[in-house]
């Protein structure tokens, strides 16, 4: 099967979930493009009503507009409803893809570089249903995908020579014509490839110390609701968190 057909499979998938009156949070790249295109559609013929979105990047806007999907931003959205009680959760569903997802469904992301608005909005989020393709899962992350770190400027070399001392090969991110990529926020990404991390928990905490790195694009598994992976057969598997489930259960 054609891979942006698996992918497509996957997005529609997850767009299911998505009823008329939520707020939702869109997500960035090639994965998450398919269930931008089907939210559209279901706005535009009617099936899909009063949806407003909150979105991830400038690049996922400028789609959304041209598409005709509603927009606000995360500020108004809390401004909005935080007057008369205090909301810690504003966004009903987020969808998004991810670079890697283990057996214990963390996540790399930040492929496209959005990894710090994608994980305020997850943060802001009820439920975070992940859109992947089956090459996607891995035993540990790291195995397939470097992990994407957001630096400050200032403290790029710095950080740079942090991850190395943690055994990373770590690159700095370009664009298509050989410059180094500025984030929507004005950072840097770097690119950090490690051997499989055992304890991703462990991992990122070390990396939050740092007051350098912005974000990283570990996303721990008690974010994440479910993960909707396509198989190469074009079936479909919905891979529900337990560590969520429970989560809501406490919050309910």
């Amino acid at each position: 099967m054609n891979f942006n057909n698996i992918k497509k499979i996957a997005a529609e998938k997850a767009v299911e979930e998505i009823k008329s009156g939520m707020v939702i949070g869109l997500g960035t790249g090639s994965t998450f493009h398919f269930a931008l295109l089907k939210i559209a559609e279901k706005i535009k013929t009617g099936e899909l009503k009063n949806i407003i979105c909150v979105s991830s990047s400038k690049q996922t806007e400028q789609k959304a507009n041209e598409l005709g999907v509603p927009l606000t931003t995360l500020n108004e959205l809390y401004v909005s409803s935080l007057s008369s009680t205090v909301i810690l959760q504003s966004i009903d569903l987020t969808i998004d893809g991810a670079d890697e997802v283990d057996n214990d469904l963390n996540l790399i992301k930040g492929g496209g570089g959005a990894l710090l608005r994608e994980k305020i909005i997850v943060q802001a989020s009820k439920k975070f249903f992940v859109v992947v393709d089956e090459s996607k899962r891995s035993p540990k992350l790291g195995m397939n995908f470097a992990i994407p770190i957001e630096v400050l400027q200032f403290a790029l070399e710095a950080e740079k020579k942090f991850l190395e001392s943690h055994g990373a090969i770590v690159t700095i991110r370009e664009t298509g014509n050989g410059e180094q990529l500025i984030t929507d926020e004005g950072n840097i990404i770097l690119d950090a490839k490690v051997n499989a991390i055992e304890n991703v928990d462990e991992f990122a905490s070390v990396l939050e110390q740092r007051a350098g790195i912005v974000e990283n694009g570990l996303f721990r598994n008690k974010m994440v609701t479910s993960v909707v992976c396509a198989m190469n057969d074009g079936t479909v598997k919905v891979l529900s968190n337990r560590v969520s489930e429970k989560k809501q259960k406490i919050k309910n």
